[in-house]
């Protein structure tokens, strides 16, 4: 007996060649992000629901789960809309005072930086002169 495919193949049939592809490519999850609102309009239409099942109708419908609402719900009580917006993800910016204390650590490690260079300076100027005393050439030396 032969093999169906095989005999696909040999007459150039186009069932061989429209095999789907086995790799399967996953796109990476992203977070969602809900606008302001959003939120709101669905904190007003939950607030309608008066039946049984009419808010779990509205979490399935819109994909959302009722931690969800719980947490708008405790950000609109506290009067706080603008958590409603949500917060912006990654890192912080910088408070002022964070900047000034990161400027006067610079300054002070870039003193101490002069410093060390001033006497690196005067050990050099010190060799040049003994170099010169005992007569060595440093000229064809230094790069």
């Amino acid at each position: 007996m032969m093999n169906p495919t095989m005999n696909d193949s040999k007459n150039g049939s186009a069932s061989a060649r429209s095999l789907p592809d086995p790799q399967v490519v996953e796109k990476k999850a992203q977070r969602r992000r809900f606008s302001q609102e959003y939120k709101v309009r669905i904190l007003e239409e939950a607030d309608r629901c008066s039946q049984p099942g009419e808010l779990g109708a509205l979490l399935r419908r819109e994909g959302l789960y009722w931690s969800n609402l719980q947490k708008w719900r405790k950000q609109r009580g506290a009067g706080n809309f603008e958590g409603l917006r949500g917060k912006r993800r990654g890192r912080k910016p910088n408070s002022v005072e964070q900047l000034r204390g990161r400027l006067q650590d610079l300054q002070r490690r870039n003193e101490q930086l002069e410093r060390r260079l001033q006497r690196a300076e005067k050990v050099i100027e010190v060799q040049k002169k003994i170099s010169e005393l005992l007569g060595v050439d440093l000229g064809s030396e230094v790069l």
